[in-house]
């Protein structure tokens, strides 16, 4: 028999994406050859898993079925893959593998698709899913998927080349990922991030998408008036593989509950996670070189926050407490 080639079919989130790390491994080790299709903005962290022979950049967008493009792609794939991977629980990303007739297409039951796969998956409510690695990894068919933790491996040249271009030296500096694409409710307050700069004996890379560049600079621009050069806004201004370098050589980085989080986690990297509307329960770093603060578990503090986690995109309540009050000397603390 010949090697079994399967598409898995990636999330559209960064964080997500480095959570299905383990199930392409779980795959890889029982001989399947590994393509990826993943959205522009997704693929670099498909490149970082060597278990993953080929990724192709999906032309797709946000938003709309996009029949047209992904039926034309469908062509390009056909009679290429034995089984399809379906990460995502929408219609469109069941569609592709469906219109390239691969045979076996597994995913989760969800969003009116049952005739597009071929092995379902009953998807378990939001309150009840359990954590996503395990979530992605049972798509394997396997059992005992809960210990899994996600790993990403970057040549060390290519990690020397991505500092030498940012002007960076291993180990010289930290970083800061202070966005979070879902809303401002899972992100701690750019002022407690300038404070924690201030207070650091090293430089402070900031890193983000450009959409986050204002966010970055609202940060960098208070302390770099009193530490010249203190603060390096990288956001929207590096490709995402150079991101990535920054991150696997930095001294800690300190985030929010966000892609990048999970990214440093999976580089084994020491880092602070700050936890707001979201649960760590949920979608923690698994690594043993993270911690975590949430004041939903922190039992000295008053009053408790029965309304956490809400995950919402904004504060319900209007004050965001949740992450207003976890102090940057608490944060400096665990630096």
């Amino acid at each position: 028999m010949g090697t079994t080639e399967s598409l898995i079919i990636a999330p559209q989130w960064i964080g997500d994406a480095v959570m299905t790390e383990p199930l392409l491994r779980r795959l890889r080790a029982r001989g399947e050859r590994l393509t990826v299709g993943a959205l522009p903005w997704v693929a670099p962290v498909y490149r970082a898993m060597p278990q993953v022979a080929e990724v192709i950049e999906f032309p797709f967008a946000h938003g709309g079925l996009q029949f047209k493009a992904r039926r034309g792609l469908a062509k390009q794939l056909d009679k290429r893959f034995d089984i399809a991977y379906v990460c995502p629980n929408s219609l469109k990303s069941a569609l592709l593998p469906f219109l390239a007739g691969i045979p076996k297409r597994v995913g989760y039951l969800g969003e009116a698709r049952v005739g597009l796969l071929t092995h379902r998956l009953k998807n378990p409510p939001k309150a009840k899913r359990p954590p996503m690695v395990a979530f992605y990894s049972a798509l394997s068919g396997e059992t005992d998927v809960a210990t899994d933790r996600p790993q990403l491996h970057l040549d060390a040249s290519a990690i020397e080349q991505a500092l030498a271009a940012m002007g960076l030296q291993r180990d010289a500096y930290y970083v800061f990922a202070p966005g979070a694409e879902f809303g401002p409710a899972k992100r701690w307050p750019a002022s407690h991030f300038a404070d924690l700069a201030r207070r650091l004996d090293l430089p402070v890379v900031l890193l983000g998408s450009a959409k986050e560049y204002a966010l970055c600079e609202e940060i960098a621009a208070p302390v770099n008036a009193e530490q010249p050069g203190k603060c390096l806004n990288f956001a929207g201004k590096t490709s995402l593989a150079h991101a990535f370098s920054a991150i696997a050589a930095t001294k800690t980085i300190v985030s929010n509950d966000s892609g990048l989080m999970h990214v440093a986690a999976a580089f084994g990297v020491r880092q602070v996670a700050i936890f707001g509307s979201s649960s760590p329960l949920h979608t923690p770093p698994l690594n043993d070189g993270a911690t975590v603060l949430w004041l939903k578990n922190e039992p000295t503090y008053q009053p408790p926050l029965d309304c956490a986690p809400c995950f919402e995109r904004e504060c319900p309540l209007g004050h965001t407490r949740c992450l207003v009050d976890i102090n940057p000397i608490q944060v400096l603390e665990k630096i």
